[in-house]
């Protein structure tokens, strides 16, 4: 089997660790928007973005530094022990420092109940503590491993939510038998709490099912390691920041800015994004590792191009079909109040996917151990992200954020893949790509605005695009194909 064929196949294990779980996520929204109003439904918004920037400070870019050295240093099991001992050592920091400050820094914060911080505390906690343990699974190409515990994850997160907000308000409506102390306890609680506490639950659990892996890691301890590890993390976790604020700091500002009965409603609407996420964080589970450990192969740039090209079209195409049935499918996962901000999504989806060929670009700057350039190109993306919400958002409200992150993401990447040639120079078909993504972004804002009630019309936008692809690439899937064809 060919290193890319490889690559392809582990993807798709990758992809199924990535999309079930966000797929039962955005089905869960439907669930939450139904139970919260807007506005609460905003403070749930509030916990996962602080979540968001908890967890992209407290790994300090470890995870990808861990990849780099692993396939870079020879005393690998060096590597993971260094990582992990370091990751538990800053998680035991951060536990003593939020919880004895919590009713302080929750009200600096913004949360409107402490306890929604003591939560959040400790599902950080957790997570921290499985991050060496993912990247070990996933550098050691153990794809069904990693995707059973991503998968356990989210069904015990869903299932906890179903319990909290759907069947305990069932049972007490029907007079079903339950413990008073849990109907008390119910009915004292905010609804919200219950979706927090539910993913406590999940990320407990977890953490118990990856420890018995953590005693194998060893206590060999580096500092050398380590210092050359946080040289090339560092810049990363700053640039994780960054991105933590391209993606999360739109929403703090529409709460502040416009109320947060707009914010809840652009949140929901911005979750219909989520296809192109989904796509996103499959294909980067598997192509990080693939990445690292294929750079010193002959044609490892040409694989690279090649990768990019495919990455573009296949996402091009999920923006288009997402867009032409948008209102079929924001019906399966938000209430119809919040359908105010669908016109959000053709621009969100279109501005993923630059994150996409973002990320694809990112090689070059991860390979020649120049990370310092992603935390600029981040800052530089976060930037733009704050200055339009700024001065915009009073003016056109949540539209304004979307242009804002359409704007940051797609000068990202312009500038590294400038950057790129001079320092890593790798043969991408930037006119093709650039054609495919002008034509599906065409296509899915002629058939929102014009066409949006005419499914036939909008369908043949979708098959013109598919015999558009198949023209101008028939040589290369019958390639794939046959390959196939030969390791089946």
């Amino acid at each position: 089997m060919s290193s890319l064929h490889r690559f392809f196949k582990d993807t798709v294990i990758y992809g199924v660790a990535a999309v079930l779980p966000r797929a039962i996520n955005i089905l869960l929204t439907k669930l939450h928007t139904e139970k919260l109003e807007t506005d609460k439904f905003a403070e749930n918004t509030w916990y996962f973005v602080f979540a968001a920037y908890f967890i992209a400070f407290l790994t300090f870019g470890l995870e990808t530094a861990f990849f780099r050295f692993f396939s870079k240093e020879k005393e690998k099991g060096k590597v993971v022990s260094t990582s992990f001992l370091t990751l538990i050592t800053s998680t035991i920091l951060f536990l003593v420092v939020l919880l004895s400050f919590n009713n302080q820094l929750a009200q600096l914060l913004g949360f409107e109940n402490p306890l929604h911080l003591k939560i959040l505390t400790f599902v950080t906690a957790f997570d921290l503590l499985v991050v060496i343990p993912y990247a070990y699974l996933r550098v050691t190409n153990r794809p069904i491993k990693f995707a059973f515990y991503r998968i356990s994850n989210i069904i015990i997160y869903a299932f906890f939510n179903l319990f909290f907000l759907w069947f305990i308000p069932y049972a007490i409506k029907n007079n079903i038998s339950i413990p008073t102390t849990i109907v008390n306890y119910y009915q004292s609680t905010p609804t919200v709490v219950f979706i927090f506490i539910a993913n406590l639950i999940a990320s407990f659990v977890t953490f118990l099912m990856l420890l018995p892996s953590m005693f194998k890691f060893g206590i060999d301890f580096d500092k050398q390691i380590l210092k050359k590890m946080l040289g090339y993390g560092i810049p990363i976790m700053v640039g994780s920041l960054a991105y933590t604020t391209n993606e999360n700091l739109d929403k703090l500002l529409l709460g502040d800015m416009i109320g947060k009965e707009q914010m809840g409603i652009y949140a929901a609407c911005y979750k219909l994004g989520v296809f192109m996420t989904l796509y996103i964080t499959a294909f980067k589970l598997g192509a990080e590792p693939y990445f690292f450990n294929q750079s010193d192969k002959a044609n490892a740039k040409d694989n690279y191009a090649k990768i990019l090209t495919w990455f573009t079209i296949i996402g091009a195409f999920f923006m288009l079909f997402v867009v032409v049935y948008i209102d079929f499918l924001a019906s399966f996962i938000i209430a119809d109040e919040y359908f105010g901000a669908l016109a959000i999504v053709p621009i969100i989806l279109l501005a993923n996917l630059l994150l996409g060929v973002y990320n694809n670009l990112s090689v070059w700057y991860k390979l020649t151990d120049r990370t310092k350039y992603g935390m600029y190109f981040s800052i530089f993306g976060a930037a733009i992200t704050i200055v339009l919400n700024l001065i915009f958002i009073p003016m056109y409200g949540f539209m304004a954020s979307a242009w804002a992150t359409l704007i940051a993401y797609g000068g990202m990447t312009l500038i590294s893949y400038f950057y790129g040639k001079k320092y890593y120079s790798v043969p991408y078909k930037m006119n093709k790509i650039v054609l495919y993504i002008i034509l599906s972004f065409g296509l899915s804002i002629l058939s929102y605005y014009q066409f949006k009630d005419n499914y036939y019309i909008s369908t043949l936008f979708v098959l013109m695009f598919i015999a558009f692809i198949y023209i101008n690439e028939k040589k290369e899937i019958k390639t794939i194909l046959k390959n196939d064809c030969k390791n089946y």
